[in-house]
């Protein structure tokens, strides 16, 4: 006689992890899109206190949804964006914070985000300054970036970010060849202004590339 006072908490039992995603997948909505808006159209103070804030947020989703890699991978992109944006020595406990929400995305899931935290744990290691002001290795770079074109081999990011680290080693022909792979990169329809951006910055890099490629004659 007692079985159905007790159907109210089973159906909770049951749905509280579907609820847990659902709020997870609500808070990287949020964060990717608002991240797009502050790295794309926004700039100067304006831009550091936009991250500040999503930096708040990103935190507090972590807090609520402490086993969700997705979240924390958008944590460890805001964090590390907002350094770069900040620059100098005061960004790098931003960097260190990024560095340690990208590592435990990968330790729940790796392949979380089409393998997104290794391309954005590469690119903090070969934008950061090495030892001892920094974290950063261009082994470690190199191994992620890779790692992650081969979890991710068409993405806009992955060909991006390695062709980014390729420009940076002044080795143009390989970052033409990665560039022109990102341009061709299929769209994410949930993520419309992340793309324009990003495709922005590949024609501002293709033309770089060329340049360098003409006055060396590669």
């Amino acid at each position: 006689m007692k079985f159905p006072k007790l159907i109210p908490l089973l159906w909770t039992l049951f749905l509280a992890p579907t609820i847990a995603l659902a709020d997870a997948d609500q808070a990287v909505a949020e964060l990717q899109r608002d991240w797009a808006v502050a790295n794309y159209q926004l700039s100067g103070d304006q831009q550091v206190e936009a991250f500040e804030a999503l930096i708040e947020r990103s935190g507090q989703a972590v807090a609520d949804n402490p086993s969700s890699a997705d979240v924390l991978i958008w944590d460890g992109i805001i964090q590390s964006t907002y350094a770069g944006a900040k620059g100098g020595l005061g960004a790098l406990s931003a960097a260190k914070a990024a560095r340690k929400s990208l590592e435990e995305a990968m330790r729940l899931n790796p392949g979380a985000l089409n393998g997104s935290a290794y391309t954005s744990l590469g690119t903090l290691y070969y934008k950061v300054p090495g030892w001892p002001m920094g974290f950063g290795s261009d082994k470690k770079a190199v191994q992620l970036l890779q790692k992650a074109l081969e979890v991710n081999p068409d993405g806009i990011d992955s060909n991006y970010f390695y062709a980014d680290y390729l420009l940076e080693k002044k080795e143009y022909g390989e970052a033409e060849k990665y560039l022109l792979k990102a341009q061709s990169a299929p769209p994410r329809p949930d993520r419309p202004l992340a793309d324009s951006g990003r495709q922005q910055e590949i024609i501002a890099a293709l033309a770089l590339t060329r340049e360098k490629l003409r006055r060396t004659g590669s």
